[in-house]
C-alpha cells in the first residue's frame, strides 16, 4: 500500500482514539502503534503529521505526542492545570464602534496554507517551486546586494530604473505611460489595496466581476466598500450588465482581470475591450485592470492582446502588474500605473500604508528581469503550464467527464461547473477526506453564485504526475457527494 494513502488511513484509525484522551495526555509511542496496527514506522510518522496539521495533537521531540489544548508551552501538566484567558471582552473592541467587519480572509488561507504531503494539491495560487527560477533569483539577489547604494533608502514611488522597467512591459516601447506613471508596489494584493483604498470612498459601491478573485473581495469589505457583481462569460465581462450596474449604483470604479480571469480563465474579447473602456469614462469612474496572468500564458496560446492601460489615453484604467506568480511568492513586487490626480492619490495611499519597497527587492527584480536567463525562465514555464493542463483536462474528462467547459491556454485553474444543487462546499470537504485539496467556487461570487462550481489548479502540485491522482481522488469524492 502507497505510505500516503495507508497514513490518511491510519490517521482516519488513530482520531476517534486521540479525541478520547484528555488534553494534554500523551498519546502511545510510536513503536506501540507500529505494533499495534501492523504499519510501517513512516506511515505512524505521517498519520501524526496529518493530525497535528488539523491541531488534534501536539509533537513535543524527546518526550513524545500528546493530546493537543489550548496551550503549547511548558509540561502537559503544567498546561492542564493552567486557567484559559477570558478573551470575550475583545468582541466589544472590535465592534462597538461601526459593527464587526466581514474581512472574507478565510479563501486567502486557504490558497496560502501548505497541504500535508500526502494530499494532491489543486487549490493553490502560486506555481510549485520547482516551476519557479530559484537560481537566477539568488543570483539575482546576490548582485544586487552589491550594487552601490543597494541598502539606502528608495524614493517612495519606487526607483526609476524599474519603474521605466514596468511602464515599457505595461505600455510598450511607444505607449502612452512613462516612468513618472508608475508606482511600485509590494505585490499584486497590496497594489489592490491601495487602489482600491485610494479611489473609492468607504461605504460606496465598488462593481466587480462575478464570479472574482475572492482577493478582490476581501479588499472592497476590509476598505468598508460595497463590492456589487456584474457577470462574466466566455467572452469576459458582461458589458451590457456593466452599463446598466453603473447606472444603478453610481459606482466610481469597476475592478476586472481581462486575460485568463480567475476563475473561469475568460479573455475578454476585442469588442468589449473597447466597451469597457467606453462605458466606464461615460460613467466617470476608474477601471481597475488586475493584469496577474500576463506571464502565465501557455506555450500554445495566440497572440496575447494588449492591457487596456495600453489603449487608455485618458486615464480611466488604473494598471496593476505583479511578477511574484512566475518568479517566487517572496518577490513581493509589482507596479501601479495611473495619469493624473489618481496618481497622487495612490502615492500617499502608499506612503501612508508602508513608507515604499525595499530597495534590495527592487534593485534584485531589475537584475532578474535584466538576465538572459530570464526569458528562457519564461519559455519554460509556459511549456510546463500547458503540459500540466493538458494533463489534467485529459484526467477530467476520463474521469469526471462533462464538468469541464470552454477553457483558454493560459493561467493556472480549470473551473468546473457542478450539477444543479450540488453542495460545493460539502465536495470540496469529500475531496479534502480523499487526499486531494479543490476550492468551492462559493467564495468567488460576491452574491449568492448562480450554479455550484469548483476551482482546481494544476500549478501548485509538486509534480505533473499526480495531476491524474488527484483528479481521481476527487472522482471518488464526487461519487461520494454527487452520485
Amino acid at each position: 500500500m502507497n505510505e500516503r494513502s495507508s497514513g490518511a488511513e491510519l490517521a482516519d484509525r488513530l482520531r476517534p482514539e486521540v479525541e478520547r484522551y484528555p488534553e494534554g495526555r500523551k498519546l502511545p509511542s510510536s513503536r506501540a502503534l507500529v505494533e499495534r496496527h501492523q504499519v510501517s514506522p513512516v506511515t505512524v510518522s505521517r498519520a501524526i503529521a496529518l493530525l497535528a496539521a488539523e491541531g488534534l495533537v501536539v509533537s513535543r521531540p524527546g518526550a513524545g505526542v500528546f493530546r493537543a489544548s489550548a496551550f503549547t508551552g511548558g509540561s502537559p501538566a503544567a498546561a492542564s492545570a493552567a486557567r484559559p484567558g477570558d478573551l470575550s471582552w475583545q468582541e466589544i473592541a472590535l465592534s462597538a464602534d461601526s459593527g464587526p467587519r466581514d474581512l472574507a480572509a478565510d479563501p486567502l488561507f486557504g490558497i496560502l496554507n501548505v497541504p500535508p504531503p500526502d494530499v494532491v494539491d489543486l487549490n493553490g495560487g502560486y506555481p510549485h517551486a520547482s516551476l519557479l527560477p530559484e537560481r537566477l533569483l539568488a543570483a539575482a539577489l546576490a548582485r544586487a546586494g552589491r550594487r552601490p547604494g543597494a541598502w539606502d533608502r528608495p524614493p517612495a514611488d519606487g526607483l526609476t530604473e524599474l519603474r521605466g522597467w514596468f511602464a515599457r512591459d505595461i505600455g510598450g516601447n511607444s505607449g502612452p505611460l512613462g516612468a513618472g506613471d508608475v508606482l511600485i508596489t509590494a505585490g499584486g494584493q497590496s497594489g489592490l489595496t491601495i487602489a482600491l483604498r485610494a479611489l473609492v470612498a468607504p461605504g460606496s459601491p465598488v462593481l466587480v466581476e462575478s464570479p472574482t478573485y475572492p482577493g478582490t473581495l476581501a479588499v472592497a469589505r476590509a476598505a468598508g466598500l460595497r463590492p456589487v457583481p456584474v457577470p462574466v462569460d466566455a467572452d469576459g465581462v458582461r458589458t451590457d450588465l456593466l452599463a446598466a450596474a453603473f447606472d444603478a449604483t453610481r459606482a466610481r470604479a469597476f475592478v476586472c482581470q481581462p486575460l485568463f480571469q480567475n476563475p473561469t480563465g475568460a479573455v475578454l474579447s476585442p469588442a468589449r475591450r473597447t466597451e469597457v473602456l467606453r462605458i466606464a469614462r461615460a460613467a466617470g469612474a476608474f477601471v481597475v485592470e488586475d493584469d496577474f496572468a500576463r506571464r502565465l500564458a501557455h506555450a500554445d496560446a495566440p497572440a496575447l492582446p494588449r492591457p487596456l492601460a495600453a489603449d487608455d489615453p485618458d486615464g480611466v484604467v488604473v494598471h496593476l502588474r505583479s511578477l511574484t506568480k512566475p518568479t517566487s511568492p517572496n518577490l513581493r513586487v509589482g507596479a501601479l500605473t495611473a495619469r493624473g490626480p489618481a496618481l497622487q492619490r495612490l502615492r500617499a495611499t502608499q506612503v501612508v500604508d508602508s513608507f515604499f519597497v525595499p530597495r534590495p527587492l527592487q534593485e534584485a527584480t531589475l537584475e532578474l528581469v535584466g538576465d538572459p536567463g530570464w526569458a528562457r525562465h519564461l519559455r519554460t514555464l509556459a511549456a510546463e503550464l500547458r503540459d500540466r493542463r493538458t494533463t489534467t483536462v485529459a484526467a477530467l474528462h476520463h474521469e469526471l467527464p462533462g464538468l469541464l467547459g470552454a477553457y483558454r491556454p493560459g493561467g493556472y485553474h480549470l473551473w468546473l461547473r457542478l450539477p444543479d444543487g450540488t453542495d460545493d462546499a460539502a465536495l470540496a470537504a469529500a475531496a479534502l477526506r480523499a487526499g486531494v485539496l479543490v476550492t468551492p467556487g462559493r467564495p468567488y461570487h460576491p452574491a449568492e453564485p448562480p450554479a455550484p462550481h469548483l476551482r482546481l489548479s494544476y500549478a501548485a502540485v509538486d509534480t505533473p504526475t499526480r495531476l491524474p491522482e488527484g483528479v481521481r481522488r476527487l472522482r471518488r469524492a464526487y461519487e461520494e457527494v454527487v452520485g
